[in-house]
């Protein structure tokens, strides 16, 4: 039988709405304090660069100091693990680059744990990589980069950043798509494969356009194809692999930087931290800083960012699985 509430039972509740009313309204708006963003590299390198420019603009839209917190360690996967554990209310926040959502699951059972419990927020900038050759490698162009590669029954040898990396993944690809043999030479640093190819060492390699830039502006490079949606302003007559007839190249070995949060964080403070990287993005200043690095702003939301990471993990878990690449 169903019974009217007593008059004491409506006022106890009528106090408690109160105060549940009240405590909502005493929830500081967000941001209330400063934010933490987590790169998971040292500092100094390229992600690290582009946080703290992409950081400070935020921050001014936001009301609040945003505190770079490098935590390198285990490929990046140190600093992710610890962005997908953090409390869920928009005060930490972490960069995340293709390396560490579309190429660590693919060999790190963890790695692939910790991105489940990730919200891919917005999709930064893209980073374009270049292919380049010592120059005094006897070839001219792409072509003729293929065509010196063939000549080597052995297998060509090239730089690559680590077994497992982006940077392997890629050559295994191209190796497969031009139907020849590349040996991938894992280093410490690019810094080092970078000399290297400079002093005659190793023939060529293909690495991002921000650490390569200066050395073919310097001519101690030749540049012969690019991994980018367009061909670079500074580079103009350097084609990209999809004007090559290799568009899947072109979509693996693209690389970005951008930013994750805790899976459970509210929808509202979510929004305002991608409005405010958006609206940060769009500054001429901000733009001018990130272009002169070799940073391509883009500013993708997180459905779009979600589809573009799904779509390289699988790229990279189809190379990884054709190669057999085994990372231990």
């Amino acid at each position: 039988m169903f019974r009217m509430p007593t008059a004491p039972a409506r006022r106890l509740c009528a106090i408690a709405l109160g105060f549940a009313a009240l405590a909502a309204q005493a929830q500081p708006a967000f941001p209330s304090k400063p934010i933490t963003l987590i790169v998971p590299f040292a500092a100094g390198g390229s992600t690290d660069v582009v946080a703290r420019l992409v950081g400070e603009h935020m921050g001014k839209r936001l009301g609040q100091t945003i505190i770079v917190d490098n935590r390198a360690g285990a490929g990046g996967m140190l600093g992710t693990d610890a962005v997908a554990r953090a409390r869920p209310d928009g005060y930490t926040i972490g960069m995340a680059t293709v390396s560490t959502m579309a190429v660590n699951p693919v060999f790190f059972d963890k790695a692939a744990a910790s991105n489940k419990q990730l919200l891919p927020l917005i999709n930064l900038v893209s980073i374009p990589s270049i292919l380049v050759a010592n120059p005094s490698l006897p070839v001219k162009d792409f072509q003729g980069l293929v065509a010196e590669i063939k000549k080597q029954p052995a297998g060509a040898s090239t730089p690559v950043p680590g077994i497992g990396s982006l940077g392997h993944l890629f050559i295994e690809a191209f190796a497969d798509a031009i139907g020849a043999k590349i040996v991938p030479v894992p280093y410490k640093g690019m810094g080092a494969a970078q000399t290297d190819v400079i002093s005659g060492l190793m023939p060529w390699m293909l690495d991002q356009a921000p650490s390569v830039l200066p050395h073919v502006k310097a001519g101690k490079l030749k540049p012969l194809a690019v991994v980018a949606d367009q061909r670079l302003p500074e580079l103009p007559n350097v084609p990209t692999f999809k004007e090559l007839g290799h568009a899947e190249l072109n979509e693996i070995g693209k690389s970005w930087f951008g930013i994750v949060i805790p899976a459970k964080t509210p929808p509202e403070v979510a929004d305002k931290l991608r409005d405010a990287a958006q609206a940060a993005l769009k500054t001429p200043e901000l733009q001018a800083r990130l272009t002169a690095i070799g940073a391509i702003p883009t500013g993708t939301g997180s459905a779009e960012f979600r589809a573009q990471i799904d779509a390289q993990l699988e790229r990279n878990r189809a190379v990884a699985k054709r190669a057999d690449i085994k990372v231990e």
